[in-house]
């Protein structure tokens, strides 16, 4: 930003957020565009050298530190995104004298002052962003030290302009106000070490990479990218959302050539939520990594969120034996705020076999045909485990079911006399602000019980075009196992082993106690359904034992049968099939179809590999 000083119409400001990528990329396009004969940067000429050294080694990290009077060691890290060594870096390449103008000082402390997230920047534009922050910032002075810092910086200033036409510098955003104050008046050169100090620079190790770098590894490298590929002077590029979703796809890729299990659009829909929604309750605009993380897990599993992490702690500009000495640093030893994350990843076994299953998978190709042409159809009967996690997914719905119409039957209302069932501390928050009442909550009896439950995959309506043409009604075979009708794909079309089909569900209704379904496809009490999720679902509301029937499907049911349902003193409790992990759906879906019950001796072995 231009000084409206005439005296020192020679000085760009370029106040900046250390560390941030957007700030880096503002501060390289700045310095393209108004092509400086100077660079003026918040560093302490006492180290200046080793600040050269280490920005010419960018984009290899590297930490310069040394040890003040106290005994306590300062360390330093070259980032490629941190703006001063962009500027640093800048200046080298272009050959442009580079001026330290901070004073050094020793036992400085550790301040974070609050300020908007960087990434406002990106959309109201760098102006804007410095305006607003200028104009909300404090009119107190700063501490005694930074007022010597900034009468320090101003001093050099002044003296650049003198010498130069056009000086570009780079400083932290808090310090802009008081240097604005300062250069309007002449200073007097400030008591400060002049003595070099004895820094030393070392090379930072990889695994310190992982923890101590101001953004993430990950955006730290494509930020290095972009910048090879000049792609910096673009406005807004790199975006971190765009960066954000490129690295959640890496990790799609990864955990799905790990753990074979292929991440839906709708799990990374709830991902980018919940981080979302994460962040703006940390008063942030964007998540940062820990919270893409945590959603990471939240929205897929462990597993997925140890790959993001994996790819996104991972920095790629690194070398095999560097020439200076390697340093390992934690976030303690430079002021990080670090949140520890531990990940409970499922293993899928402790050791391999040392010799695998002969011979199957080649008899399976070679021998589909074969098994096509025996196979009945005459005395088919099920796969038992999959029977039993058909009626384990069952009971889970009925649970889901009894939540719902509990929370419908829940009761809240202000305090006035009885805490009732106890206090309602989310409606409580809630309206908090607003009125300061406390909320308490009362639970009602549920009326009725969970009966039947209908599943719908897909709705199949397209009559002329069937996917699933295979309707069946099937009885239970002992008092632990529900009646079932289902459609599905034809059944002998697909064949997995001698006398095994696989077919895949288009919906089923499961009804309790066994024994006691008519073929509910041949039944003409169910001919005015228009489809077939609607013949299920009447059969539910038909043989249900209980009021309530769970109807699970990606829409809710049609009216009519919903006055069918009052008429026959039903209740349907629909419940969105989303609700349900995709994986979960995925293995209800597939089934198997036994051409006798003699085929159960030996189904596992082509079934369960």
């Amino acid at each position: 930003m231009k000084n409206s000083n005439s005296q020192l119409e020679a000085l760009t400001l370029l106040p900046v957020l250390h560390g941030r990528l957007e700030f880096g990329a503002e501060v390289h396009r700045r310095l393209c565009s108004m092509n400086p004969d100077a660079i003026a940067v918040e560093f302490p000429g006492t180290i200046r050298e080793p600040i050269l050294r280490a920005a010419a080694r960018l984009p290899l990290l590297s930490v310069i530190h040394y040890q003040e009077k106290n005994g306590a060691f300062v360390y330093l890290l070259a980032e490629p995104q941190d703006p001063l060594f962009e500027a640093v870096r800048f200046g080298i390449e272009h050959s442009l004298p580079i001026y330290c103008i901070d004073v050094d000082v020793e036992g400085y402390p550790r301040m974070r002052e609050p300020m908007p997230d960087s990434y406002a920047l990106a959309r109201v534009g760098y102006d804007a962003y410095i305006e607003r922050v200028l104009r909300g910032w404090p009119e107190a002075e700063s501490s005694m030290t930074d007022a010597r810092r900034e009468a320090g910086m101003c001093f050099h200033l002044q003296h650049l302009a003198e010498r130069h036409k056009r000086v570009a510098c780079v400083f932290g955003l808090s310090h802009y106000a008081a240097l604005l104050r300062g250069l309007d008046r002449a200073q007097a050169r400030p008591l400060e070490r002049i003595q070099t100090r004895q820094a030393s620079l070392g090379a930072l190790d990889p695994q310190s990479s992982r923890e101590v770098l101001s953004e993430m590894p990950f955006l730290a490298g494509r930020y290095e990218e972009e910048r090879q590929k000049g792609g910096l002077v673009t406005a807004g590029s790199p975006d971190r959302l765009r960066l954000y979703r490129e690295l959640v796809d890496a990790a799609s890729d990864a955990y799905f050539k790990n753990d074979k299990e292929e991440i839906t659009a709708y799990q990374k829909r709830v991902l980018f939520q919940f981080a979302r929604n994460y962040a703006w309750v940390q008063g942030r605009l964007v998540p940062d990594f820990y919270q893409l993380i945590i959603g990471a897990r939240g929205a897929v599993n462990d597993n997925f969120a140890f790959e993001l992490w994996e790819i996104g702690a991972d920095y790629p500009y690194r070398e095999e034996s560097p020439s200076i000495p390697v340093i390992r640093v934690s976030g303690e030893d430079l002021f990080v705020d670090r949140k520890l994350v531990r990940f409970h990843r499922r293993i899928r076994a402790f050791r391999r076999r040392l010799l695998p299953v002969p011979g199957r998978r080649q008899d399976r190709g070679l021998n589909a045909k074969k098994w096509k042409d025996e196979w009945t159809g005459k005395h088919i009967c099920s796969y038992p485990p999959e029977d039993i996690a058909v009626e384990g997914f069952g009971d889970y719905v009925k649970k889901r079911a009894v939540y719902v119409l509990s929370e419908e039957q829940k009761r809240v209302a202000p305090f006035c006399a009885s805490l009732l069932d106890g206090i309602d501390v989310r409606e409580t928050i809630r309206n908090w602000v607003s009125d300061g009442s406390i909320y308490v909550s009362e639970q009602l009896p549920m009326k009725g019980k969970i009966g039947s439950v209908v599943i719908i995959f897909d709705e199949d309506a397209d009559a002329e075009q069937e996917a699933f043409p295979w309707k069946l009604t099937w009885l239970g075979e002992h008092d632990q196992e529900s009646d079932m009708a289902f459609y599905a794909t034809h059944v002998g079309e697909q064949l997995v082993g001698p006398g095994i089909s696989k077919c895949v569900h288009g919906g089923f209704m499961l009804t309790y106690p066994p024994m006691r379904v008519y073929d509910i496809w041949q039944d003409p009490f169910f001919e005015w359904c228009r489809t077939k999720s609607e013949r299920l679902l009447m059969a539910a509301l038909d043989y249900s034992l209980e009021r309530n029937v769970v109807y699970v499907a990606a829409a809710p049911p049609v009216s009519r049968l919903r006055t069918m349902a009052e008429r026959l003193g039903r209740k349907i409790v629909y419940l969105p099939i989303g609700m349900f992990s995709p994986q979960t759906l995925k293995r209800m879906r597939t089934f198997h179809v036994l051409d006798g019950h003699h085929v159960r001796k030996y189904a596992r072995s082509y079934i369960e590999t």
